[in-house]
């Protein structure tokens, strides 16, 4: 791992350091400045020249902030000479933006997949991408990683003889089954509607679920909207308890308290995709790492090794 030089930008440095940790190599400096008309700056503080480059910076709050000093530091990667730079994304914010369904609308996902091959991007690794099409807005190589080990092993801790899989859309319902293969338990979907960004209606879960222990899995948790509609239909069908699991806990506008208060949900299960703000941190909350599965793909994608041979026992 000598020629390679890692760089973390100010979204998530925890995962970055952990992520180093386990490659072991150093995590290199970068300074962002702003100046007085609000531009930022920055310098990547280490020799990039020929070396494997790796940028590790998720899209999250504030996007549009990060979303430039992503873009910033690939130009400061291209131009100190870097033989390769990949990005290292685990959360995409515009994933979501990902179709025309309004007239006079911008497809996002498309857009900033096109600005980050323009500043620079040979590769992305990505965790968890919120459709599969998105996959293919980037026109360099994407590799997909998904949570679902990490999620699977911390629930193969319980008795799962009476346990439900449900995810809370049909398009969430090929992850819920791989999900649910892993732990050997059946699978059930609702059958949502979504109105608005916080408004969602299900208006039946299909599926087997009366009595039974039901984990509720998402790709992630914004507003939290979703998963308290699939909760009041787990209760009318007479759910007997409900964990809540996500990749990107992302817990915005109090969705994590909303979504803890609820008595007939034990726990709440994310992985560390995106930062955790101390604040947000509740009794029912349980943060696994990803930072190993990152490390892993980025040595393979480092020594040209296949990185979804990750997922072949799966």
């Amino acid at each position: 791992m000598r020629e390679i030089a890692v760089f973390s930008g100010s979204a998530h440095p925890e995962l970055a350091e952990e992520i180093c940790a386990n490659l072991g190599v150093e995590l290199h400096p970068v300074s962002v400045r702003r100046f007085a008309n609000d531009c930022l700056e920055v310098q990547l503080q280490a020799n990039c020249r020929e070396r494997d480059v790796f940028l590790i910076q998720p899209i999250v709050a504030p996007v549009q902030e990060h979303l430039v000093e992503l873009l910033l530091m690939l130009d400061a990667a291209r131009g100190a000479s870097a033989g390769r730079t990949t990005v290292v994304m685990p959360h995409y914010a515009y994933a979501r933006s990902d179709k025309k369904d309004a007239p006079r609308i911008s497809i996002g996902g498309r857009l900033v997949a096109d600005l980050l091959v323009t500043a620079g991007a040979n590769r992305v690794l990505a965790m968890t991408l919120h459709s599969p099409q998105v996959h293919g807005f980037f026109s360099i190589p994407v590799d997909h990683l998904h949570a679902l080990r990490e999620l699977a092993g911390h629930f193969r801790r319980y008795d799962l003889s009476n346990t439900t899989v449900v995810s809370p859309d049909l398009g969430n319902a090929k992850p819920a089954s791989h999900f649910a293969r892993l732990l050997g338990v059946p699978v059930a979907a609702g059958a949502k509607e979504r109105f608005a960004d916080d408004r969602v209606a299900i208006s039946s879960i299909i599926g087997d679920v009366a009595g039974r222990d039901v984990i509720v899995l998402d790709d992630e948790i914004a507003r939290g909207s979703t998963v308290l509609e699939v909760l009041a239909r787990l209760r009318e069908l007479g759910a007997r308890s409900v964990r809540v699991a996500c990749t990107h806990g992302l817990f915005s506008d109090g969705a994590l308290k909303r979504i803890g208060d609820q008595p007939d949900v034990l726990e709440i299960v994310c992985t560390n995709t995106v930062p955790v703000e101390p604040d947000e941190v509740a009794p029912k909350l349980t943060v696994l790492s990803i930072a190993p599965a990152l490390a892993e793909a980025m040595r393979r994608i480092h020594n040209g090794e296949s990185v979804s041979a990750l997922f072949d026992a799966q």
